[in-house]
């Protein structure tokens, strides 16, 4: 369902997409979905969504119809490009192929095209398996990977000179930035900014500039 909501809010600003990785679940939905998202101020935008999502609904996998509550955690970053250097030892990578899950085609699923790519002195581990090659899927691995590497290192910097708490947090109740709440009344709520919109199906279809707009504000303090 977010996956489906920043796709669409990204058509309605004219955007690009691209999938990058989709990991399907063992059951249903989707576990994991890289995308990137390509226009001007597209992540100053976007940057607002990083953080825990929480959905509340009567599940359609439950046929006893009860009430289910799901989390999933959102992290937006920019994609570096030839402006900004991010320097990588190759010793520090370690590089994995593996067979691409889910739909693709028999040749995605019969050849190690997907790749992985751990940054060992940091833990970082990114993937792509959305191209049929392996070498466009490195090369996928690495500009995430480098763009991840950039906001670590930022981190660890504010860190160091502003004695900042770590931002993460876990996905359980309590640290979420948004609810999403459709059963027994709809309204989405972000808490950081408590903005409230009542059409919780027109928020999931990506209609979310109430949401960035007013955590822009509120960061700029304005």
């Amino acid at each position: 369902m977010l996956f489906r909501m920043y796709m669409r809010w990204a058509e309605r600003h004219g955007y690009q997409t691209n999938v990058l990785d989709l990991q399907p679940g063992d059951e249903a939905g989707i576990k994991d979905a890289t995308v990137e998202i390509t226009g001007e101020y597209a992540y100053g935008y976007l940057k607002s969504e990083s953080g825990v999502h929480r959905l509340v609904r009567l599940s359609p996998y439950d046929a006893a119809q009860r009430r289910h509550t799901s989390f999933a955690s959102v992290f937006v970053y920019p994609m570096v490009d030839d402006t900004i250097t991010v320097d990588l030892n190759p010793a520090d990578l370690r590089v994995d192929t593996f067979r691409a899950s889910g739909a693709g085609g028999q040749h995605v699923n019969k050849t190690e095209s997907a790749v992985r790519i751990t940054h060992v002195p940091t833990g970082l581990v990114v993937q792509s398996q959305a191209e049929r090659s392996q070498h466009r899927n490195r090369d996928f691995a690495m500009r995430i990977l480098k763009a991840r590497l950039f906001l670590h290192l930022q981190e660890q910097e504010k860190l160091k000179t502003q004695s900042l708490t770590a931002a993460k947090k876990d996905i359980d109740f309590g640290s979420q930035i948004r609810s999403y709440v459709l059963h027994p009344y709809t309204m989405v709520n972000d808490h950081r900014t408590e903005v409230k919109v009542g059409d919780a199906h027109a928020v999931l279809d990506g209609k979310l500039d109430e949401f960035t707009d007013a955590y822009l504000k509120r960061k700029d303090g304005s």
